[in-house]
């Protein structure tokens, strides 16, 4: 959604209809992170529990942007470098732990699975509805946007997991979405810090102008 000052302002979030929506979108994450966290555990899947955790920075990361909207530009791009280090420790995480359990593969509950990812797939679609309208803007307002497709893309990839588990009765499906789960937070966690970076840069360029 583009700005009102400017045809090349960006959107900064001041907007009580768009502060509504995150506190909605805020209570959707943090209430599947621990319905998926709970299933991932007993489900033995890494997958979800993948998911889960997104679940959990998505939470975070829409407080932490609720807190700086109206904020300076160097408030508010000092949140997207946050969000975006944040996500990429998450991507690191969850590779890790994928890698580690390569060298102990055990065959998740597929059921569970395919249950809780559509589940979780519908909330997602939920926070995307609420936030397509708000998708393009500053370096903050972009970073929840991609949170949010991340979660949905991700919901989409666990079910393709549990089904790739149900046929093939190997965790090796469920490894390897949590995989690409990962390489998904680590690309988003550039965009967000390359969009930062370059909205402080114009910023400090405008005022030695």
């Amino acid at each position: 959604m583009s700005g009102c000052c400017g045809h090349d302002a960006k959107f900064d979030g001041v907007s009580d209809d768009y502060k509504r929506r995150l506190w909605i979108v805020i209570a959707l994450n943090a209430t599947m992170f621990v319905v998926e966290m709970t299933a991932g555990h007993y489900a033995k899947s890494q997958a979800l529990q993948a998911d889960a955790l997104d679940f959990l920075g998505d939470a975070l990361t829409y407080g932490i942007s609720l807190a700086v909207i109206g904020a300076s530009i160097r408030a508010r791009t000092n949140a997207a470098l946050a969000k975006g280090i944040s996500l990429f420790l998450m991507g690191l995480w969850v590779f890790g732990s994928t890698v580690y359990r390569v060298f102990y593969v055990g065959v998740p509950e597929a059921e569970i699975m395919g249950i809780i990812g559509a589940l979780a797939l519908a909330t997602n679609l939920a926070s995307v509805l609420l936030l397509v309208s708000y998708k393009d803007g500053d370096a903050n307002v972009r970073s929840v946007w991609l949170c949010s497709r991340n979660d949905a893309i991700g919901n989409v990839a666990v079910m393709f997991a549990a089904l790739g588990v149900w046929g093939t009765a190997s965790g090796w499906p469920d490894l390897l979405v949590a995989a690409v789960m990962a390489s998904l937070f680590l690309s988003s966690a550039f965009q967000i810090v390359r969009q930062a970076v370059a909205e402080r840069r114009e910023v400090g360029e405008h005022q030695h102008v």
